[in-house]
């Protein structure tokens, strides 16, 4: 370690999330910005180098460029280039859903036609060599890619894995292979990584803390929403990649098959466009302040997690911690991981599965209640961000030279 004035510091950090900033959405981004903040206070010098986008589809510059500090981190911000039509990467994707094989050289044109950032890749051209570890998450896109691949034994790749037809193309093979370390935010999130890649970097399973409020106002939620009776929720992306249609469905169906007592409540950022039979029982309240969806996650039944890509689900640990039952996805190993750890949420497997789920929160709330109850100490055993820092410390120091 060195002395900076009275303080000791520990090194220089740079954290590369694709987005940061007031309305960002996204769990990989969340866990790179408090993970920042954690260790700033914990004595590291802390850049992170982002985008000036806040959504991840159009990646319009919405923020400026430029320099801030924010939570004693040095945040440089640099502005996303979509410079062409994306036609090409359309047909790309098609054929990567199929399965179809793509050359090494079709891969590089489908990760190219998209969105990319070249002043922070000149950033780090000029400037790796001045941080101590360069930590990036997710690994799909451009920035983490082209940027991961400039000082790899600097590189430390928080992937945000999923079993994807993206995960298996050739072209992420060196980022997996050649970088100085992996963090996992689950034990199940590794053991895909292993079974897709012939080779791996050193790798720690260091999870994903979860901030732990210091309080709940159930009621003061529903008075403020004007939400009457009880309901499901769900938070975060409403988009195909996270199977929102496909709870919309799904509860639209069961709906139709009689199952009442129940609307469901949703925020987060994306279209919501519910099915007619549905359109007056789903309550859509945009996006939320994070101590307000936690009042969400208290007034809540129960919480669905209809996602079948999931790397951690930090959404179930806040669920957990507001003592709500969990209703989970079983095409999610790491969603079934979790339940099954905990002994405080169902897994379903179909439609049909997750309407019995409904049905037996809707007709037995008290036995749901109690289903729930483990799962705060689930959390708060696991994933809390003192002992994730910890890990993540340890891992530095295994992996980094101290200054």
């Amino acid at each position: 370690m060195y002395r900076l004035g009275t303080m000791e510091r520990k090194g220089r950090l740079a954290f590369v999330p694709a987005r940061l900033g007031p309305g960002v959405v996204g769990g990989a981004e969340a866990v790179l910005r408090e993970m920042a903040a954690g260790l700033a206070h914990r004595g590291w010098d802390v850049d992170v180098l982002t985008t000036c986008a806040r959504d991840h589809f159009t990646w319009e510059n919405v923020f400026a460029p430029g320099v801030e500090e924010l939570d004693g981190m040095t945040v440089r911000r640099f502005p996303a280039v979509v410079s062409t039509p994306r036609r090409e990467r359309a047909e790309l994707n098609a054929a990567i859903v199929a399965r179809a094989p793509l050359t090494i050289e079709q891969q590089h044109r489908w990760m190219n036609d998209d969105v990319r950032v070249p002043d922070l890749f000149h950033h780090l051209l000029e400037e790796a060599d001045h941080y101590r570890a360069i930590v990036f998450a997710p690994y799909l896109f451009w920035l983490t890619f082209a940027c991961g691949q400039l000082a790899p034994e600097r590189t430390i790749l928080m992937p945000c894995l999923h079993d994807e037809p993206e995960a298996y193309l050739d072209l992420y093979r060196p980022l997996f292979a050649g970088s100085r370390g992996l963090w996992f935010l689950s034990n199940p999130e590794r053991d895909l990584a292993q079974r897709i890649f012939p080779q791996l970097a050193a790798r720690d399973v260091i999870g994903s803390g979860v901030h732990v409020p210091a309080r709940y106002d159930a009621d003061g939620f529903r008075r403020r929403h004007g939400i009457e009776g009880r309901f499901v929720f769900y938070a975060g992306r409403r988009e195909g990649g996270k199977n929102w249609n496909g709870l919309l469905d799904a509860f639209a169906r069961a709906t139709s098959r009689g199952l009442e007592g129940l609307s469901l409540v949703t925020c987060g950022v994306g279209e919501v466009d519910p099915p007619e039979v549905i359109a007056g029982r789903v309550v859509d309240l945009g996006y939320l302040a994070d101590d307000e969806r936690d009042n969400a996650f208290a007034a809540a039944d129960a919480y669905v997690q209809p996602s079948a890509y999931e790397s951690f689900s930090r959404t179930m640990m806040e669920a957990w911690l507001a003592g709500t039952l969990v209703i989970a996805n079983g095409a999610s190993a790491v969603a079934r991981w979790h339940c099954e750890r905990s002994r405080a949420g169902l897994v379903y497997d179909d439609d049909l599965e997750l309407e019995e789920c409904l049905r037996f929160v809707a007709e037995q709330p008290a036995a749901a209640r109690s289903l729930a109850s483990p799962g705060r100490a689930y959390v708060l055993d696991n994933y809390t961000w003192d002992s994730v820092l910890d890990r993540v410390e340890q891992s530095l120091d295994e992996w980094t030279a101290a200054p």
